[in-house]
């Protein structure tokens, strides 16, 4: 019984301890990290088509979904 308390609470400081750490290291990634956010919204949001779609698909809604000529 006293074993289990004893892992429990060592258990509880190492995550307490890991998470401490990791907030750290966030803290000093955060300028890449939303640096990084940025630049993939930008480069994934250029080849999608943001336009409406007709009832029935035609030739020209086709190619700009698949982004052929």
């Amino acid at each position: 019984m006293a074993g289990s308390v004893v892992a429990v609470g060592l258990t509880l400081a190492a995550a307490g301890f890991a998470g401490r750490y990791a907030l750290r290291a966030f803290k000093h990634m955060e300028p890449q990290v939303k640096q990084a956010l940025e630049a993939s919204k930008n480069s994934f949001a250029i080849g999608y088509y943001k336009g409406g779609f007709e009832p029935k698909m035609n030739r020209r809604e086709a190619s700009l979904i698949l982004g052929v000529r």
